[in-house]
């Protein structure tokens, strides 16, 4: 796994990082079963068959668009599908990175398998390209996704908030994306199954989680494990038992679950509602 980053010498001495290999197992990933097959067929069913689709005169360049709003999972999906392709190099281009997308695809052809992942894609619509000034980067990234031979054993996976930006030039461009996964919001199940997951250690109290479910329609996976996060503060503050230093076992109530979605939805936070996606 490499990324790009920039030493003091300037942009043209560009370095490459190396990073750790996230660790994931599929119950971690929190989508509806279609949704999470989808990804998983078109990703790591094609790196795991390459040989045979090959040999059938199928070809392995591809790629996918994950889109959603903020805070639906789509950088935790991005991670899973890291965790499962243990061996197949991974490019990614983020932020200020993303100009990069020409010697990214450079080392995805030299090291495939591989796949580049470019997050917050949208970001590159209208930037312009470094070396072509004429051309945004979206489409020097289109044209260099067309550029591999067919037969490259390369996954572009592309992450945004804003489909509507792309769109267009997808369109315009058919072939690039062979398949757009829309990630959405959590329904009532997947939200029980992500409380489940994120309460982690906790010894919590789920008596009146019905309740908690009820209220909690439209909001993002960030909501929710920010809404145990802070139960586990306050049930924390409220015991009192850590001022030793000492690290005793945390029970978090039933009324601390709901002080912290009460401290959540209440108006004075409707700012911090919005930096964790929920659509009001």
């Amino acid at each position: 796994m490499v990324s790009f980053g920039h030493s003091m010498f300037g942009e043209r001495s560009s370095l490459l990082r190396f990073h750790e290999r996230p660790v994931m197992a599929p119950d971690e990933l929190i989508l509806p079963a279609e949704t999470f097959a989808d990804v998983r067929r078109q990703v790591v069913g094609v790196a795991r068959n390459s040989a045979r689709l090959r040999a059938a005169g199928q070809h392995l360049k591809r790629g996918l668009l994950l889109y959603g709003a903020p805070g639906v999972g789509k950088t935790h999906t991005v991670r899973y599908l890291m965790s499962e392709l243990t061996g197949t190099t991974i490019v990614q281009l983020t932020g200020e990175t993303l100009g990069g997308i020409r010697d990214a695809c450079s080392i995805a052809r030299t090291l495939q398998p591989a796949m580049i992942v470019v997050e917050d894609v949208d970001l590159i619509a209208q930037e312009r390209d470094h070396y072509d000034g004429s051309a945004p980067l979206l489409f020097t990234l289109l044209n260099e996704m067309d550029g591999l031979d067919e037969d490259a054993d390369v996954t572009f996976l592309l992450t945004t908030n804003r489909a509507d930006l792309l769109e267009p030039a997808l369109a315009s461009r058919p072939g690039r994306v062979d398949q757009a996964v829309h990630i959405d919001l959590p329904d009532r199940a997947a939200r029980h199954r992500l409380i489940e997951l994120y309460r982690g250690a906790l010894d919590l109290d789920l008596s009146r989680l019905d309740g908690v479910l009820d209220r909690t329609d439209g909001v993002t996976a960030s909501f929710l494990k920010e809404l145990l996060r802070r139960a586990a503060v306050i049930a924390a503050d409220r015991d009192g038992d850590g001022a030793s230093g000492a690290a005793t076992a945390l029970e978090v109530m039933a009324d601390d679950l709901d002080q912290a979605l009460a401290d959540l939805l209440d108006t004075r936070n409707a700012m911090t509602r919005a930096v964790l996606g929920f659509q009001e």
